[in-house]
């Protein structure tokens, strides 16, 4: 047979990577649609009225090679020295076996957050962790399973404290030594919340006339104090005190908990979790148990499973936004739970003497540094530190810190006489050597005994970490096998798909996670000379640049951390450009019904009203009922959020009115980000009328959820909102900060922007043609069985359809939470669950999975539509069926069988696997047993002993 070349390679051209269905399935499922080809559905679903009318073109896609050529040569620009810079941020070494088995391993990263428990047992006890970790450091009763960055956990601790302190004050103390990105960002949170900041020194507090306070420990230049006093004087007040902790520090200063703080936040980032270039990390913040209720965040806790056994849940879910909207402690959504991970299994690596061995020689380094330079007669500040000093350096300050590039350090500018220097533990001899030499001192290290400065008033004196967790043997052997067997108990995207409506877990290839630990992304500090750092400026610029094109906005913003911190950044800058327009009274935000619970929350953050819009019959905009309320409110209206297309799945023909009358009114027009899967390359939110928009990276662009979190969330702005984007005080700007680093998460930027070079303008248009295609299949081949809610003029859904489940609590019992534990049984997470309607499911298969993974997950959806029909008819008895009892365990498989269905049908249902199945580690779980006996911390010794027998 002679060769024939062929026209299909499908590896050459980078989306069929990304996009799941092949042509000839995708034929077929075009068939099953009745329509004749891929453009004749798009025609049928995106109303020619909002399409783009130039496609999107970013030259050709890159292959895999000219892809890693490219990033390496970019990341080649960044100059990675070591950095001594501190100010929150420091070397650490990730231990290999975490790096691999947790930040490199899809089983991690590609899980979602825990609703669903019984299939998230490994991330939930890994968190657990983290909580026990941070509460036994900081001295206090209970743990948050983490928040975005320390500053943002700053401001939360504020309006926290707001919350539950029982003084009448309406100002809040600020340290001055706390760090100039905490006190910023503090500043942004107080302003639209009418709380008066007071920066200033701790021996200055005046404790009645606060409702609380907030001191940095240890402070920004190195100061270490007891804050006993102070928090006491607040207390006597009713105020509240709150200490930002380094939680490394802990291991040998006095805890917050023994001074009395109520409250204790910060960043677990030198845990093992690279700087990154400021992002991501895992903030925490602890309180004492009286708070519980008022923390924002997740908290895991302790619940028992439908055997009796063990099992772990998200508690207090009802503060979950979705739930509380405009009354939420705060609008955090995705929290840094991969990073939280991270932190935890590197407290378990290490342990409680691992821990304290680092802490006590990255102080012995630091008082040798501070005695050679005192030995030189430098003036060193101040007389009690852990890692941090501050140098007198006069009139030479410009040329220490240039002598100190040239031995390749960065060391921190203070003020115009002085020079900062942090060090960690990556610090060797040779680095002390280093910065010796800046300073014109040629001696070495080892000239010097090793000693401790820190005095026995403010020493630690208690105990931490005693959980047997933390003492586990740490040889790699072990290690490698616990990270194993957690991430066995949990479904991520690895094993199957995960149809979450409104949250696109799709693909994240593996060639674009690999920058992500390369040293010259993964080491550089966020505040290093921007001279060192052309390549993340080269990688940032280009990136706004695409997605300013594909969103039709004219500059993004990079600096939110998550889709929330997106929102409220937008929020923040449209409330700039009022006050700047002398219209600072409006205030009021129109929000349909069905937003995303973050959307109300965001709102109340800036100090906004939330009037809400109703939804018409068929879930678009009543359109009648939102010129009312604009007309209504038009003096006062600030704006509106809207989501496109909507939050039911639906493309509205009416989302240019909507527009059209908030501008009408004088208000700007929000349109949140989260569909914006379904709109790359056929419609853009800047030309449908929107002002600004935040973009989830961590969803359209591919950065991995992690767990629940890490998020990116920039936004994107029109041209005369440019001028009010958030600033920092390390880049300047017009308007205070969202986040603690400039760039939010920029370590994880490499990801969206090898996404966008692989696939290409023409590859993007396709996913999204494609994740259209997906939904509409599915909810074609759903038809019958399950009724959807919600189709566009055509009959056709749009990225994600809504299947009503609410009959069947009426004809069989059987309600929404019975059909997402059965599909557990099926090797499947549930689609969301009752949002933005109670008692359906919202499912979103996005363009990632293939026609075979669609089948499955259908086949699932018949045969638990059958067994409801089954208990409709009296076959299965309506208490005790495969949906009552799911999910089924190994355990309910091998004790005695009682049911009236067969081992089989319990265990092994249409969609699951016979070789590769999924086993649900535990039972149901009691979620109100785990309300009514709230347990955070992983459970006491005593607990195993009792299980034992």
């Amino acid at each position: 047979m002679p060769f024939t070349p062929t026209d299909y390679l499908p590896y050459d051209f980078a989306n069929r990577r990304h996009i799941g269905p092949s042509p000839d399935e995708m034929a077929e499922m075009l068939d099953t649609l009745g329509v004749a080809s891929l453009d004749a559905l798009i025609d049928d679903t995106v109303p020619e009225r909002i399409r783009q009318k130039e496609p999107l073109d970013f030259g050709r896609p890159f292959s895999e090679r000219e892809l890693m050529r490219h990033m390496r040569e970019t990341a080649a620009k960044n100059k990675v020295l070591t950095s001594l810079i501190g100010q929150g941020y420091y070397g650490t070494v990730t231990p290999p076996a975490i790096q691999r088995n947790i930040l490199e391993n899809p089983a991690w990263y590609t899980a979602y957050t825990p609703y669903q428990p019984e299939i998230s047992q490994g991330r939930l006890e890994a968190l657990l962790n983290f909580q026990t970790m941070m509460s036994d450091l900081t001295g206090l009763d209970i743990a948050n399973a983490s928040l975005l960055d320390e500053s943002t956990a700053c401001a939360e601790a504020m309006t926290m404290a707001q919350r539950v302190s029982k003084s009448k004050a309406k100002a809040f103390f600020v340290d001055e030594n706390c760090h100039p990105q905490n006190i910023a960002v503090m500043q942004t949170r107080a302003a639209p919340l009418d709380i008066e900041v007071i920066v200033g020194n701790p021996d200055d507090l005046e404790a009645d006339k606060v409702f609380g306070a907030i001191f940095q420990y240890p402070g920004t230049y190195g100061h270490v104090r007891d804050f006993t006093a102070e928090i006491s004087a607040l207390h006597a007040t009713k105020a509240i005190g709150v200490v930002v902790a380094d939680p490394l520090a802990l291991t040998l200063l006095k805890e917050p908990g023994a001074m009395g703080a109520d409250i204790a936040v910060g960043s677990t980032q030198r845990f093992g979790v690279p700087v990154g270039y400021g992002g991501p990390h895992a903030a925490y913040m602890a309180s004492k148990d009286a708070y519980k209720r008022a923390m924002p965040g997740r908290i895991i806790g302790v619940s028992i499973d439908s055997h009796g056994d063990r099992a772990y849940r998200l508690s207090l879910q009802t503060r979950e936004q979705h739930i509380r909207r405009e009354k939420a402690n705060s609008n955090v959504c995705t929290a840094q739970a991969l990073l939280a991970v991270m932190a935890s299994m590197y407290g378990v690596f290490h342990g409680p003497k691992g821990l304290k061995a680092i802490a006590q020689r990255i102080h012995r380094k630091t008082v040798r540094l501070a005695k050679g330079l005192e030995e030189a007669g430098f003036t060193v500040e101040p007389d009690v530190y852990f890692d941090t000093i501050t140098v007198d350096v006069g009139l030479l300050q410009r040329g220490v810190l240039q002598a100190a590039v040239q031995e390749g350090v960065n060391l921190r500018r203070v003020g115009k006489t002085k020079v900062g220097i942090s060090l960690d533990e990556t610090c060797r001899p040779a680095t002390i050597e280093r910065v010796w030499r800046a300073f014109g001192i040629d001696r070495k290290d080892d000239e010097f005994d090793p000693e401790y400065k820190i005095p026995d008033a403010i020493a630690r004196e208690s105990g931490y970490l005693d959980h047997p967790i933390f003492h586990m043997n740490r040889a790699e052997t072990e290690m490698m096998r616990y990270m194993r067997r957690l991430a066995d108990r949990d479904l991520a995207l690895d094993r199957a798909m995960i149809p979450l409506g409104s949250c696109t877990m799709k693909l994240n290839a593996a060639v674009e996670m690999m920058p992500v630990s390369w040293r010259e992304f993964s080491l550089m500090h966020p505040f290093a000379p921007k001279d060192q750092a052309l390549g993340y400026e080269e990688l940032i610029t280009d990136l706004n640049d695409k997605l300013c094109q594909i969103t039709g906005y004219d500059a993004i913003s990079m600096q939110p951390n998550s889709g929330a911190q997106g929102e409220y950044a937008g929020l923040l800058t449209i409330a700039a450009y009022h006050r700047g327009r002398g219209e600072g009274h409006r205030n009021i935000c129109l929000i349909p019904m069905s937003a995303h619970g973050t959307n109300p929350a965001s709102a109340q953050m800036v100090g906004w009203k939330v009037v809400p819009v109703k939804s018409a019959e068929n879930g678009d905009i009543d359109l009648d009922d939102f010129r009312a309320k604009a007309e209504k409110h038009s003096k006062n209206l600030a704006g509106c959020m809207i989501t496109y297309p909507s939050t039911h799945g639906v493309f509205e023909d009416t989302v240019h009115d909507v527009c059209a009358i908030t501008h009408e009114h004088g208000g700007q027009v929000y349109i949140d980000g989260a569909n914006l899967n379904a709109m790359v390359g056929l419609a853009r939110p800047g030309d449908v009328g929107g002002d600004v928009s935040h973009l989830n990276l961590h969803k359209t662009f591919c950065i991995p959820h992690g767990g629940g979190g890490p998020g990116m969330g920039p936004i994107g702005v029109k041209a005369h909102l440019v001028p009010h984007l958030p600033g920092h005080p390390e880049t300047g700007g017009q308007e205070g900060p969202v986040s603690a680093a400039p760039f939010g998460s920029p370590s994880l930027l490499p990801i969206s922007w090898a996404y966008v070079l692989l696939m290409g303008g023409e590859g993007l248009t396709q996913a999204t043609r494609v994740a259209i295609l997906n939904a509409n299949y599915i909810a074609k081949r759903l038809e019958g069985a399950f009724d959807v809610l919600y189709k566009g003029p055509s009959g056709r859904v749009a990225h994600e359809c809504i299947i009503d489940t609410r009959p069947f609590a009426e004809s069989a019992g059987i309600t929404v939470d019975d059909i997402a534990k059965r599909l557990m049984d099926c090797g499947f997470h549930a689609p969301t669950m009752s949002w933005p309607v109670a008692g359906t499911l919202m499912i979103e298969p996005t363009e990632s999975e293939n026609k075979a993974e669609l089948d499955r997950f259908v086949d699932a959806m018949l045969a638990i539509r059958e067994e409801i029909r089954a208990v409709e008819e009296g076959e299965m008895d309506a208490e005790n069926n495969p949906l009552k009892n799911a999910p089924h365990t190994m355990q309910d498989l091998v004790k005695e069988w009682d049911r009236p269905y067969t081992r089989e049908q319990g265990c092994f249902p249409p969609g699951s696997f016979k070789v590769d199945k999924y086993w649900p580690p535990v039972g149901r779980v009691d979620n109100a047993y785990g309300d009514r006996n709230l347990v955070c911390i992983c459970p006491p010794m005593d607990d195993y002993v009792e299980a034992a027998e």
